[in-house]
């Protein structure tokens, strides 16, 4: 027996809270994406400051990319660190998610995220060691904020959504990332464009000590979107699907989604000898009962996640070359110059492939299906990899041209429109209310485990292996071999959840 708060929220038509709660969830990553993609402009800033060798003569100053490049382990350990503490927040709270509540945890994982923010920027010391250190440890703090909004923003968004667009909205929280990513650009370019203008300094002068502050600026910034969200969140009612179905409060959920939505309380109140579907405490998590019901679709969601995250997190492969054509020499650009560069290239392929590519997801989720987004995104993304990869030694290698720069832009594209979506919104479709946010949650944190494999471990591999190119190639079409056992994934373990509601998908 369906009760009718459910069936109200599965036929209700859109209406302006959906487009609100968008936003509010939305917010959580946009501060993901804005706090990773400032990463490379604010590594350049890094390497300037305090891995320069510029304390020779003039003279003696070497026309040398390496007098600016900052050490491989630190700056694997920063990205390491970040994503260590994504997949320890997307466990924990999504397990306190399912324990505790949605709306509980959810103004939680945002105070987390904007203290460690302005921790980041904060950082102590001005020495290379102590700053580093405390700068990879508020990214740590940080992960575990961003980790703990994305299966809380993932549950939300699908439990208050109708059957028909549910895919579309959840797409539509997730695509706020391509907008994080331009903001991160755009307020590089901005911070670094105004402590240009006041300084001028020479590229091959000493790093300006107020180029310090600069750095620490942008990070602190990431805070605001997030925090002119909080209040919201705060003043959001817990999910009707978490109040029935787990809390056993029928009457509060119906009086929860009266304020909300545009329904009456007599359309959606129950009888007083309503019994309810199931008993919560039928079976447990990880039980035997559990595994055999779910366990498919955990594994499914798991892989398919980790496989992406590999593939997505280690573009910084070729990304180097299209940088070094590109972008110049760093020794011919001064300090400022130079984040800005990097930042403009990730606006342009922000603007170019990584935006069009989530809102596509959000325009065909519905029409087309999950899953078939998802095998065609891996489909392509291997295809690419092989056409960049294979002919890599004998073509590319020379000729880093439009026709590559092409290529580079489709990976991001056929992500996003395709695994790097999908897998965030399947997760939050297919377990009962009381598991829901915990299996996200683990979903997530294999992916994020997979995003360690690619942005550490390829990254570290390759590392100082740029100009073999026969070790390029090879990674190349591993990584296109990854995307193939991700289609494999997808095709064997991972069902159609478009158009029903969610609890048909868990049955």
């Amino acid at each position: 027996m369906a009760l009718k708060v459910l069936h109200a929220l599965d036929t209700a038509r859109t209406q302006w809270y959906h487009f609100k709660a968008i936003i509010i969830a939305g917010m959580g990553l946009f501060s993901d994406a804005y706090d990773l993609f400032c990463l490379p402009p604010i590594l350049r800033l890094l390497g300037r400051i305090y891995y320069q060798k510029s304390h020779l003569p003039t003279d003696n100053f070497d026309n040398n990319d390496n007098n600016f490049v900052i050490h491989r382990h630190v700056d694997s350990a920063l990205l390491g660190v970040a994503f260590l503490g994504t997949a320890i927040g997307q466990l924990v709270f999504g397990r306190l998610g399912d324990r505790i509540g949605r709306r509980r945890m959810y103004g939680l994982s945002l105070m987390v995220m904007i203290l460690s923010a302005l921790g980041c920027g904060f950082s102590i010391s001005t020495s290379p060691s102590c700053v580093l250190v405390s700068l990879g440890f508020f990214r740590f703090l940080l992960g575990v904020g961003i980790g703990g909004d994305y299966p809380l923003s993932a549950t939300i968004m699908s439990e208050f959504a109708n059957k028909r667009t549910r895919g579309s909205f959840i797409a539509a929280v997730f695509s706020m990332q391509g907008f994080g990513i331009l903001a991160s650009s755009i307020v590089t370019m901005v911070v670094c464009g105004i402590f240009h203008g006041a300084s001028h300094p020479k590229p091959k002068e000493k790093t300006p000590s107020e180029a310090d502050l600069a750095w620490r600026l942008i990070l602190m910034l990431g805070a605001i979107p997030a925090a002119m969200t909080y209040y919201w969140r705060m003043m959001m009612p817990e999910t009707a699907r978490y109040t029935a179905l787990v809390e056993l409060n029928v009457e509060q959920a119906a009086k929860d989604m009266e304020k909300v939505l545009d329904v009456s309380l007599s359309q959606i109140a129950e009888d007083e000898s309503l019994t309810l579907p199931q008993d919560p405490s039928s079976y447990p998590l990880f039980s035997k009962q559990f595994l055999r019901l779910h366990g498919r679709d955990l594994f499914g969601c798991s892989a398919s996640w980790f496989l992406v995250d590999i593939v997505f997190y280690s573009s910084n492969l070729f990304q180097s070359q299209v940088y070094g054509k590109y972008l110049g020499k760093k020794y011919k650009s001064n300090v400022y110059e130079d984040a800005i560069n990097v930042a403009l290239f990730q606006a342009i392929l922000a603007m170019c492939s990584t935006i069009p590519g989530y809102w596509l997801t959000v325009y065909f989720i519905d029409r087309i299906g999950r899953r078939k987004i998802q095998m065609m995104g891996f489909l392509v993304m291997a295809l690419v990899y092989f056409a960049i990869g294979i002919p890599y030694t004998s073509y590319w290698q020379d000729n880093i041209n439009a026709g590559f720069m092409v290529l580079y832009g489709l990976t991001f594209f056929f992500a996003n429109f395709g695994p790097n979506t999908t897998t965030f919104i399947v997760p939050a479709e297919l377990f009962p209310a009381r598991f829901r946010s915990t299996c996200h949650g683990i979903s997530g944190a294999a992916g994020k485990v997979g995003a360690i494999i690619g942005a550490v471990g390829f990254g570290s591999a390759s590392h100082g292996q740029t100009e073999d190119h026969k070790a390029v190639k090879i990674f190349l079409v591993i990584l296109g071999g990854v995307c193939l056992l991700g289609l494999a994934v997808t095709y064997f373990f991972t069902p159609e959840t478009k158009g029903r509601s969610l609890e048909e998908n868990e049955e």
